[in-house]
Order: structure tokens, then C-alpha cells, then sequence
């Protein structure tokens, strides 16, 4: 299957002065990442047409999808919607489509000028379903808009997935350092990586009680290969314990 990429948006000014503590990157990557969809760059950017719109226009030609999250409320601030028109070229409006599922939780009458910027979709967009509050979000080529209060936006990824172009999964292995700091396996683990180019290899340190707890992570979509680079590495880290073992 062919590779599938996407990056991630985050606009708000509030993210930007943290104010609001992003809770929306780490859940889209671990979707995406489990639908065969490799999240390749993340941006966040202020509350400022030209910059929205730059982003815009450059991740979307980088990359199979954009997803952004933040600025389709209905405040003045919120302007997500129209930057998007503006990078697609296309014009804006309220859109009925949006109004009607709207009016699942509003009367007519309590759609006043803001609730209704919230209905405004740029021409040719699908909307995106919000079963929690109802205005909805919308995808347009292959970027796909979402709001960011963390549990509409995920409601929002379930609704879109299944339009969504995916590849094949990343497969995944892990190995634990036992108790050894990377400075003393870094050079060889390098090694192992060239030796093995179609698996990425890294190694995260935790500090948990007691000290730091390295494990060694190893991805690839190829299960042979990945295979053969995980027995190459536990092989080198148990000579390394061994080494240091007491007699």
C-alpha cells in the first residue's frame, strides 16, 4: 500500500501564550498512527489570517491530509474558516446544510449573527459531523477542519476516518535497556540502524523510581525486517548486561 501523510494545525493564540494546554496532538497522532497515516510535522500558530493561510497552503501541498484544531467558534477570533476559503480561492457563506444540523440544539430564532459564523462553510466543503454540540467542521480537498475542544475534535476524527485514504500500519517493537544508560549502547544501537535501514530505531529514557528506565523502540512495515533488527538488538544489549554482571 502506498505511504499516507498528513500534518497537524493547531491555531489559537491561547495555545500559543499557554494559556490552554494542547490535548489534541498526542490523539491525532496515536489515530492517525493506528490507521496507517504517518504524522509527518506539526505547527502551531497564532490567531492571524496571513499566517493560517501560509500554513495552510504550504502543509496541504506537502502532505496527503491536514488536519487543523481551534478557531471555528463564534467569536470574532475564530477565523479558521474563512483563512481556509481564502487558501482554497473560494467564497464563504452560511451554508443551510450546517444551519439545519444546527438546529438540533438551537431555535431558529437563537441563531443570532454569532452562533451563525459558526455556519459559515467555504463552497465545495463536506461537513463534518458534531454530535456534541452540533456546529460542525468541515474538510475541503484534503484538509480537514475541526474544532478544538478536545472532546468534539475527537468526535469530529471518528465522524471524517472513514473518507480518509489510509496505508499500511507501522509495526512496532520494544526493548528494555536493562538498567543501561545510553551512553554506554549509543554507539553500537547506531550500528544496528545502518545495518537495518528499512526499521527506524530509537531509544527514549523515563525517569521512574529508582532511576532512568531506557527501552529501545524499533518501527518498520516490514515485519521481516523488523524482526531481524529487534534479534540484533536484544542480542547486543544482553551482551552488554552480561558484561557488566557480577561473577
Amino acid at each position: 500500500m502506498s505511504q499516507v501523510t498528513a500534518a497537524i494545525l493547531v491555531i489559537g493564540d491561547e495555545i500559543l501564550s499557554g494559556r490552554t494546554k494542547d490535548k489534541n496532538i498526542g490523539y491525532i497522532a496515536e489515530y492517525l498512527t493506528n490507521s496507517g497515516i504517518d504524522l509527518r510535522e506539526v505547527r502551531v500558530v497564532p490567531d492571524v489570517e496571513e499566517e493560517i493561510v501560509g500554513a495552510i497552503n504550504a502543509l496541504r501541498l506537502r502532505y496527503t491530509y491536514l488536519f487543523t484544531t481551534g478557531g471555528i467558534g463564534p467569536t470574532h477570533d475564530d477565523i479558521t474558516a474563512d483563512c481556509v476559503a481564502r487558501a482554497f480561492g473560494v467564497s464563504i457563506a452560511v451554508d443551510e446544510r450546517a444551519v439545519n444540523v444546527m438546529l438540533d440544539r438551537y431555535k431558529r430564532e437563537e441563531l443570532n449573527e454569532a452562533r451563525l459564523r459558526m455556519a459559515r462553510i467555504p463552497a465545495g466543503a463536506e461537513l463534518i459531523d458534531n454530535p456534541i454540540s452540533k456546529a460542525p467542521g468541515f474538510m475541503i480537498g484534503n484538509v480537514i477542519v475541526m474544532a478544538g475542544v478536545p472532546n468534539i475534535m475527537q468526535a469530529m476524527l471518528d465522524d471524517v476516518a472513514p473518507r480518509l485514504r489510509t496505508g499500511s500500519r507501522v509495526l512496532a517493537r520494544t526493548v528494555d535497556a536493562a538498567g543501561l544508560g545510553e551512553g554506554i549502547y549509543a554507539g553500537g544501537l547506531a550500528a544496528i540502524a545502518v545495518a537495518h535501514p528499512a526499521v527506524s530505531i530509537g531509544s527514549y529514557p523515563a525517569f521512574q523510581a529508582g532511576g532512568f528506565r531506557n527501552q529501545i523502540v524499533l518501527r518498520s512495515r516490514d515485519e521481516a525486517a523488523l524482526e531481524a533488527a529487534e534479534k540484533a538488538v536484544i542480542g547486543f544489549i544482553a551482551g552488554l548486561s552480561s558484561d557488566r554482571a557480577p561473577v
